[in-house]
Formats: structure tokens, sequence, C-alpha cells
């Protein structure tokens, strides 16, 4: 037995191996309804995971573009905010301590921007 809960429309909300606060019923192990839900759970957290994987990508990307505008003196550093540019600077030092670039970039990838 799986112990759920469902919204007004009857949409399955949450799904528990034991029974929990706001329970509406329970369903067998092999009820297609929650295997279907179960199946899109799971689905949705691979999206999430990849979207907070490629948001950590940006970061990087978004780093290399500030250091090309300003080393082509497009912006000038003081020109972003000071919470920015404490960021940058704290990341920037971290960077350093770990060498730098090498070996942090994938395989798949040239080469800075």
């Amino acid at each position: 037995m799986v112990y759920v809960q469902r919204d007004r429309e009857g949409r399955l909300l949450r799904a528990e191996q034991s029974p929990f606060e706001g329970m509406t019923e329970t369903l067998a192990v092999d009820d297609e309804e929650l295997l279907q839900w179960l199946d899109a759970q799971e689905k949705m957290q691979l999206r999430l995971a990849k979207l907070r994987n490629s948001d950590l990508e940006m970061i990087r990307v978004l780093e290399d573009l500030v250091t090309v505008l300003v080393d082509r003196g497009v912006i000038r550093y003081t020109d972003l905010p000071e919470a920015a540019r404490r960021k940058l600077h704290a990341r920037a030092e971290t960077r350093a301590e770990l060498g730098g670039l090498s070996g942090l970039l994938g395989d798949d990838e040239g080469g800075l921007i």
C-alpha cells in the first residue's frame, strides 16, 4: 500500500510509504495511476537537475563574458554593481586557487569565448 494525497480535482499531489497528515487514500503499489505519477515525478526531477546543471555552466559562461568585455574595454569592472564585483572577485580567487581553468572545462568545449 502507498498512502497518497489528492487535490480537490482528484489529481495526485503526494505519495508516501507511510501514513502522513493530509493523506486522502491508499493505492496499491502497482496502481497504474500511481506508476504514471511516479514516472512523471522522476522525469520532473531529472529536468530540474538538468536545469540546475546548466545554471552552473551558464555562471562560467557569464564570468568569462564579463572578463572578455572588460579586457576589450567594452565595459569597466567598476561599471558593475559592488555586489557583482565581490562575487566575481571571490569566484576568481577560488578558480585561481584551483589552478585556473585547466582541467575544469569539459573535453567537448574548445576553450573560452
